[in-house]
This record gives C-alpha cells, sequence and structure tokens, in this order.
C-alpha cells in the first residue's frame, strides 16, 4: 500500500527540473521527472537524489522519458513546452504548445486518471482549457500557475519600494496570466495597511506596470529563455496546498461557469 505522495513534473527543463528540486527538498512526495530528450530528465533526477544526504530530505526521484513510471499520480505538473524569447510574447507560443500539452494530457490520463493537473505551460490561460478538453476532468482538476507567480512578484516589487521584508507584504493579482492580468493595490497591504496610505499613486501604478510585465522583463534580461525559479516555487506553492489539503487561498487559473459572470474561460480568481 502506497503512504506517499507521488508527483510527476512533465518538461525537465528549468522550470520542471526547479520545481522538482522544490518538491523534493519539501519532501512533499516522490517525483517522477519526465522529458523526451534522452538523458535529460535522467541526470537531473540523478543529480537530485545526491543532494538529498546534503540537503536532508527523503524523497524517490525518477527520470523518465515515457509516461511508464508515473502511474498513480496524484499531482502532475506540466510545464513542457517552448519558452519564450525576446520580443515574443505568451500568445506566440499557442500552437506549437497546444500540441505539446495535448500530447502530455493524453498520456497522463491514461495513467493518472484521479490527478489533479497544474499547468505552467504558456500561453496558460490557453493551456489550461486544452487540458480540460482533452483529459475530460472535472474543471476542479485542472488548474493554471497564474496569480500566485504575479502576486509574488508584485509582493517583491512593494517590499523593495517599501524597504521592508517581503514576509510583512500581501499583494493579490487576479485576471488572464499576462496583459489581461489585473493587480489590485486597493486589496494590497503592509503589515496590515493598505499599500494606498503608503506609496504614492504614481508609484503604485509603476509597481503595477512592472507587475504587467513581469515576465517580459526577465526574458529581456536572459535573452535565451524565461523566468524559472519563481513560477516553479508558484507551481509547488499549489501542489503543497493540495496535498496538504492546506486550504489556502491562493490566485490560481480557474474555469468559470458563471462565476464573477463569466462563462467558459479560464480567470485568474481566489481559489
Amino acid at each position: 500500500m502506497r503512504t506517499r505522495n507521488k508527483i510527476t513534473v512533465v518538461g525537465a527543463g528549468n522550470v520542471g527540473a526547479t520545481a522538482a528540486h522544490w518538491l523534493a527538498a519539501k519532501e512533499l512526495g516522490d517525483v517522477a521527472l519526465v522529458d523526451i530528450v534522452e538523458g535529460v530528465p535522467q541526470g537531473k533526477a540523478l543529480d537530485l537524489a545526491q543532494a538529498a544526504p546534503i540537503e536532508d530530505f527523503d524523497v524517490r526521484l525518477t527520470g523518465l522519458n515515457s509516461y511508464d513510471g508515473t502511474e498513480n499520480s496524484d499531482v502532475v505538473i506540466i510545464t513542457a513546452g517552448l519558452p519564450r524569447k525576446p520580443g515574443m510574447s505568451r500568445d506566440d507560443l499557442l500552437k506549437t504548445n497546444a500540441d505539446i500539452v495535448t500530447k502530455v494530457v493524453e498520456e497522463v490520463v491514461k495513467r493518472s486518471p484521479e490527478s489533479i493537473l497544474i499547468i505552467v505551460s504558456n500561453p496558460l490561460d490557453a493551456m489550461c482549457q486544452v487540458a480540460l478538453r482533452r483529459s475530460g476532468f472535472p474543471k476542479h482538476r485542472v488548474i493554471g500557475m497564474a496569480g500566485v507567480l504575479d502576486s509574488a512578484r508584485m509582493r517583491c516589487f512593494l517590499a523593495e519600494a517599501l524597504n521592508v521584508s517581503v514576509e510583512n507584504v500581501t499583494a493579490f493579482v487576479l485576471g488572464g496570466h499576462g496583459d489581461t492580468m489585473v493587480p489590485l493595490p486597493r486589496f494590497s497591504t503592509c503589515a496590515g495597511i493598505p499599500i494606498t496610505e503608503l506609496l504614492p499613486k504614481d508609484k503604485i501604478d509603476a509597481i503595477v506596470k512592472r507587475t504587467a510585465n513581469g515576465g517580459a522583463e526577465i526574458v529581456s534580461l536572459l535573452k535565451t529563455g524565461s523566468a524559472y525559479y519563481a513560477p516553479s516555487a508558484a507551481a509547488v506553492e499549489m501542489t503543497e496546498s493540495i496535498l496538504k489539503d492546506k486550504k489556502k487561498i491562493l490566485p490560481c487559473a480557474a474555469y468559470l461557469e458563471g462565476e464573477y459572470g463569466i462563462n467558459g474561460l479560464y480567470v485568474g480568481v481566489p481559489g
């Protein structure tokens, strides 16, 4: 009888491998890392496993080139897809990544029909739609990593502007994951005080704009890829909340059927 949780991470690139690292370090369950490139998931899983005696975590890490070995996963984090490059929007990735996510979901459903899917692949909201339709899962088992990351970015910028610890700052970002995101300054606080009482409007507006452009800023700096530390940490926070039933209120991309007056779309909402 299996006693540990099992988590599959699809895609052993920067986001997937870093997510596997966070998952293992937090001992959230045994981790299967899947990628089509031969040797890459095996090498990264082995490298992570050899960090376990140093970092003092005990989970089983497996690298795979197929989905055999991922059976009965509790959570599947899908990071597979092409990353953005400078000058690209998330929507530029639509067709290619939709094909990739379709194939991934079909394989996952065969082996883990009771799993919860956390989508990280871009364009996020569209990839959630693809995963929902191809999986046939109920909507509460297909969610997207959106607002957790965007809210973290906003918290980071606010803490920097206020010269305080990020632990004292709360922020909430809803809407789409991209140009349609909606940062909410009125519901963002520092030590319980609304930031609208602590910062001038022009500074808040600049932070809101930087938050909406957060991913593109990193792409322009890296030049050869996109963000991965914060996106993977966001996906792992969602995974931890699910597996430990922590009942956290996290802003995630969820499928709406009349809520907030919206039908048939994935939108970042409190969940």
